[in-house]
């Protein structure tokens, strides 16, 4: 039996009716942020906004986080859809002015996920309406501690997307810096892997007047960072790259004349594929420890566990293409040029279930997209409209993949 999709033009006339209650709980959501894996007056927000739709909530063991379930009506043809939304703000004083900023000093919604939540609320209102219809599984999942804390991983481990197995995940991030209403996406790596970089080297501290008796850990130091550097130029692939930033060196004697015992590196690494990220790894601690061996030194090189390269499936960019299309006309999709070094730990759920991610543009009105306060700046700004774009995107994705699959 076929089965009519609601039309493009209805979710967005949707999506518009419900812009007032989404920008009301955006702003509630900003003026109130949580940072990290426990974010309890964000979830409480949320799940007021779900109060009395026909939802299965569950809850995270180990995160504030939780997943809502949406079984339809219009029959089961066994296709369950995932749709995320992060919840979690940065350790940012917000400078923005708005009448509705953060009132909590030290935490600031700079990376829209306020927006993301109200968003994914709005969309799960605007399902539950249709449940009679949808001939599947909707999965909503909010989620605290995307900003490095792993909260993706951790409601997989909890078992959250076990209770309702999804055959495909959709997420929508916002961007200052592209066009309002936009959707931008790649087929393939979208964001890099990401993981902290440390190394510890040990020398022999003394008076800095006679260094041939010490073993001085700075000029080791700085040649480790000088070799990584020339490894990455001269041993990794410029079509599988990786960037490697040392950016915090620790060294100090306590005044200008003692050499240290220690110094200490910190950095980040990013790479956009496993092969990669495998070869640095191996590299990183190559490269600290035999240099400083070489120099009579000793020294330790350890990797964070960080998130995995956030790839995306063919079939689903394809999926959110066709719906910014539908939508917003010719040239509401745009197609990425190359991967960002940024990392996203729906890249969890990706390697996991096909599906994919995309920016959606919220270039304030009037505004220059390129020259805009970036994601993660005291002073980011969203236009609040393109939120209604938002929720009819996630809804015509969910819709047309429960009814087609993969076409």
């Amino acid at each position: 039996m076929s089965l009519d999709f609601t039309s493009d033009a209805d979710w967005s006339a949707v999506g518009e009716a419900g812009l007032d209650e989404v920008v009301a709980l955006r702003r509630a959501i900003h003026a109130d942020p949580e940072i990290g894996l426990h974010c309890p007056r964000t979830t409480e927000k949320a799940k007021a906004a779900l109060a009395g739709l026909p939802l299965e909530i569950h809850d995270s063991r180990s995160t504030t986080g939780f997943v809502a379930i949406l079984r339809g009506q219009g029959g089961d043809n066994g296709r369950t859809v995932l749709l995320r939304g992060d919840m979690d703000a940065l350790p940012m004083t917000e400078e923005t002015g708005l009448p509705f900023a953060s009132r909590t000093p030290g935490a600031m919604h700079a990376c829209g996920h306020d927006s993301h939540t109200a968003m994914l609320v709005g969309a799960a209102r605007a399902l539950c309406a249709r449940a009679e219809t949808l001939p599947g599984t909707v999965v909503f999942m909010f989620q605290p501690g995307e900003e490095g804390h792993h909260g993706a991983r951790f409601m997989m481990e909890d078992g959250l997307l076990g209770l309702a197995p999804a055959d495909a995940a959709f997420a929508l991030h916002i961007s200052p810096n592209m066009p309002a209403g936009v959707v931008v996406s790649r087929v393939g790596p979208l964001l890099a892997s990401a993981n902290t970089i440390h190394a510890r080297i040990t020398g022999r501290g003394g008076h800095a007047a006679m260094p041939h008796e010490n073993i001085d850990p700075v000029p080791i130091a700085c040649e480790i960072v000088t070799a990584l550097q020339t490894f990455i130029a001269r041993r990794v692939p410029v079509a599988d790259p990786a960037v490697l930033s040392i950016t915090t060196i620790r060294a100090d004697g306590g005044a200008h004349n003692i050499v240290p015992d220690t110094a200490e590196l910190l950095g980040t690494l990013r790479t956009l594929s496993e092969e990669t990220r495998a070869l640095m790894f191996e590299a990183f601690d190559r490269i600290v420890t035999n240099i400083a061996s070489a120099h009579g030194a000793t020294a330790e090189a350890w990797i964070d566990d960080g998130y995995p390269v956030t790839m995306n499936d063919s079939r689903a960019v394809e999926a959110m293409r066709a719906a910014a299309t539908r939508l917003g006309g010719e040239g509401a999709y745009q197609t990425m040029k190359a991967p960002m070094m940024g990392g996203e730990d729906f890249s969890y759920v990706l390697r996991e279930v096909p599906g994919a991610m995309a920016f959606i543009g919220v270039a304030p009105e009037g505004s220059d997209p390129a020259t805009n306060p970036p994601l993660h700046n005291v002073r980011m700004t969203i236009e609040e409209s393109v939120m209604a774009r938002g929720v009819a995107m996630h809804c015509a994705v969910a819709e047309r993949f429960l009814v087609e699959g993969w076409g």
